[in-house]
């Protein structure tokens, strides 16, 4: 069930993501130069490595990797990718990953493959995460923001373990409503 859900809701969302590809293919010439869209390898649900698609935030210009415990490459980052990150636009491409059966709209949110495969070694229970596919938000997401380094994703992974545990229509309207509050406020978000 959750899975069909998760197809009409994404379905639903492509005239949106429609307009705002028109939009950044004329904006990013000037604000973002370069491609419109970025991947990265991702592990999904059983280990499963899939392409997430998302708006480009950050410049081009130098390398795309940064290793476990960096902090975020805030000089990479452009005043639009600012902007598309801030309101968490720039994963509206992550729909077509919904689409494809490789995301959920609501779980636990998927780490870069390299981040993933060192977190399964160094943090407990990190790969438990694994047994429902990954979120476009998720209750990590609204709660603890973005997770950088081992601490952080230690709790990131706490957070992704009781929402699997306590899979539920309320906890999903609950993460829904704080996400709605991420996106139009910009809280919580980098």
């Amino acid at each position: 069930m959750k899975f069909g859900a998760d197809r009409i809701f994404a379905l639903s969302i492509m005239p949106l993501l429609g307009i705002f590809c028109v939009l950044l293919l004329c904006l990013n010439p000037f604000l973002n130069p370069g491609p419109l869209f970025y991947s990265q390898v991702r592990m999904g649900k059983n280990r499963r490595a899939f392409r997430m698609i998302k708006f480009r935030s950050m410049s081009t210009a130098l390398g795309r990797s940064r290793a476990h415990d960096a902090g975020l490459e805030e000089s990479r980052i452009t005043p639009l990718g600012r902007f598309l990150r801030k309101h968490r636009i720039d994963e509206l491409p992550n729909m077509i990953n919904v689409l494809r059966g490789e995301m959920s709209v609501i779980g636990p949110r998927p780490d870069a493959w390299s981040h993933a495969k060192h977190y399964c070694r160094e943090v407990p229970l990190y790969d438990r995460r694994f047994a429902v596919r990954p979120g476009i938000t998720g209750l990590a997401q609204v709660e603890t923001g973005y997770a950088d380094g081992k601490d952080a994703t230690m709790l990131k992974a706490e957070k992704d373990l009781h929402y699997i545990r306590n899979y539920g229509f309320r906890q999903e309207a609950r993460i829904v409503r704080k996400t709605f509050r991420v996106v139009f406020t910009g809280h919580g978000a980098r």
